[in-house]
């Protein structure tokens, strides 16, 4: 396994000069720490050892890799943590799982995933166990399905119910002196009402009631099934809300008060002669780190060149595994100040060329987590997975919403998490107006133009009516394509469809029952109906393509949006996180009205 920084006993290294491209020899001595996944031979005989690993359920678990590193992974991914369950339940040398669930920072979607990885790894016979210690609801829906959950006496469980938190900044607009004017088609296309209300209208308050009271229900459900209870007896704890260890256990919604290293006693209890030993790092990508010498300087630059993350280089049948993951923009010039993702229409349409092309990928995968944007650049992505004659499937995260489910509709086959956030079918179209905001700040303008509608674009002055008469007429054009391609897709008359559109959004559950989707299910379940439409058994294993490929380390050292944009963002969420939140929605709103039209639900929903 790659050693950590706090693992190697002696670092020397010398510089590495970019400027001139001259390299100055480096040495980097390390020494591992003994391979914790090997087999362990036990002290006694007849002692029986447990083996048990443990992995960290922390962080904002992002899909997949956007950036390489050439000492392995640094961060978790959703991917990497299915990866590894999986890998230890094939494991014959391992008894059980330990999840360390410690609040992680991701949405409903992705809790789905986990609770599916964990049902898959219970059902081949491996024992999961929760360790919680304060648990919000997102940390308790992933315990519920694990076979037991521990928490120490001073722990608590904090489970309130569902919330919907959407943010608005029209007074934030204000006391800048910036107007924003959004236009919309879609009476329940609330994506421009954060920059025009200060709370929600009647159609937005119509919809997340709708949403919250589907969250709510399942939340319900999952607590009810896992704990064998009630679900009126789930509602009165959900009402309660907050639980020390001991009420939480009386109330029978943990199993074992209990610290960390005293889990002993209740998984070994009713065993004799046997003790637990507990694996950390398993199945974490092993490294060479030895870059003593010439041939060592070689291996190190052909590790920061070239991309080792990506195993699938080798020959063989394989199915391609596409990221969307952010708001979708024209191009890769769409960089964020702030650090906010963005999805670049130039580098998924290459992606899917490139899986096109290989002749070893049979079949795609488009996992999609997105709440839309641009929409031209979302037709574009639409057009090219349609030439595909490979079959595609997609699969829906957290969210695949207005752009994000334009260009998921795109595939033969839709999966949706039953509380993923999809559907927002309609168009919006706007600018924030910021001649007032400039003249605050001591900024005067001086215009000469020509042309009846030469301002339209103009980020200093609100529409004419004539400007906003031209803009409203093509955003009907485009939402008229989108219903009608929406309607073809899901092989629906486009009155039918027009119905559902209108800017309304639905969990994938209730998107499912309306047939915007085919199935709910995991990634793991549209990557099973990619292999059995590619007439792959579905049992087979087969490697992953996954695209868009990562950055090289190089790359990244050569990107000031690389490590810049991160530092800087991750500096000013110490600071002030909800403001530096709301300065990336801006932004990205901002770039995103240089065009015309855009597809997009509300940018930043908080489910709670």
């Amino acid at each position: 396994m790659s050693p950590s920084f706090a693992s190697m006993r002696s670092i020397a290294v010398c510089g590495l000069i970019f400027g001139s491209f001259q390299f100055v020899p480096i040495v980097l001595v390390a020494t591992e720490q003994p391979d914790q996944s090997s087999t362990t031979t036990p002290s006694k005989k007849t002692e029986k050892v447990i083996r048990l690993v443990s992995f960290p359920v922390r962080g904002s678990f992002p899909e997949t890799d956007t950036q390489s590193s050439p000492f392995g992974a640094m961060d978790s991914t959703l991917t990497r943590l299915m990866q590894r369950i999986a890998k230890a339940t094939e494991d014959k040398n391992i008894s059980g799982i330990i999840l360390k669930i410690r609040n992680p920072s991701i949405g409903r979607g992705k809790v789905d995933e986990l609770r599916g990885a964990i049902a898959r790894a219970r059902a081949a016979g491996m024992k999961i166990y929760a360790d919680l210690e304060m648990a919000a609801a997102t940390d308790y829906l992933i315990a519920c399905s694990c076979d037991e959950i521990f928490m120490p006496p001073s722990g608590s469980l904090l489970i309130t119910g569902v919330r919907a938190e959407v943010h608005f900044y029209k007074g934030l607009l204000e006391k800048i002196g910036a107007k924003a004017e959004i236009l919309q088609v879609g009476d329940f296309k609330g994506a421009g009402e954060p920059y025009t209300r200060s709370s929600m209208s009647p159609e937005l308050r119509k919809q997340y009631e709708s949403i919250v009271s589907d969250l709510y229900d399942q939340l319900v459900s999952a607590i009810a099934n896992a704990r064998k209870l009630d679900p009126q007896r789930i509602r009165e704890l959900l009402d309660t809300g907050l639980f020390m260890a001991a009420d939480a256990k009386k109330a029978g919604l943990i199993d074992h008060i209990a610290y960390s290293n005293q889990f002993d006693a209740a998984i070994l209890e009713g065993t004799k002669n046997s003790k637990v030993t507990i694996v950390k790092n398993y199945g974490k990508k092993k490294q060479d780190t030895d870059f003593s010498g010439f041939a060592g300087m070689m291996k190190l630059m052909n590790l920061l060149i070239n991309d080792s993350s990506n195993a699938s280089s080798a020959r063989g049948e394989k199915i391609a595994l596409i990221y969307a993951a952010g708001v979708i923009v024209n191009d890769d010039s769409a960089i964020s100040f702030l650090g906010g993702n963005t999805i670049a229409a130039n580098t998924l349409i290459e992606a899917f060329k490139k899986a096109a092309n290989n002749d070893d990928v049979k079949a795609i995968v488009l996992r999609v987590d997105s709440p839309g944007g641009s929409a031209l650049a979302s037709d574009l992505i639409w057009h090219q997975i349609r030439q595909s004659k490979k079959p595609v499937i997609a699969s829906m995260g957290d969210t695949a919403a207005s752009g994000g489910y334009y260009i998921a509709m795109a595939a033969d086959t839709i999966f949706a998490q039953p509380s993923t956030l999809t559907g927002s079918i309609g168009v919006i179209g706007g600018k924030i107006a910021l001649g007032d905001t400039f003249q605050k700040m001591g900024v005067t303008t001086d215009i000469v133009s020509r042309g009846k509608s030469s301002g339209l674009f103009s980020i200093l002055t609100p529409y004419t009516t004539s400007e906003r008469e031209s803009l409203q007429k093509m955003m009907e054009e485009i939402y008229h394509q989108f219903t009608t391609k929406a309607a073809q897709s899901r092989k629906m008359e486009l009155a039918e469809m027009q119905q559902l559109a209108e800017g309304k959004v639905y969990t994938g559950r209730q998107a499912q029952k309306l047939g915007l989707v085919d199935k709910v299910g995991t990634l793991h379940d549209a990557v099973t109906a990619a292999k059995e439409a590619a007439g792959l058994p579905a049992d087979k294993k087969i490697k992953m393509l996954i695209l868009p490929k990562p950055k090289s380390f190089l790359e990244q050292l050569l990107s000031r949006q690389s490590f810049e944009t991160k530092a800087r963002h991750a500096y000013l969420q110490t600071l002030a996180p909800n403001w530096v939140n709301a300065l990336v929605d801006l932004e990205i709103i901002q770039h995103l009205f240089r065009q015309p039209v855009n597809a997009m639900l509300p940018y930043r929903v908080m489910i709670h």
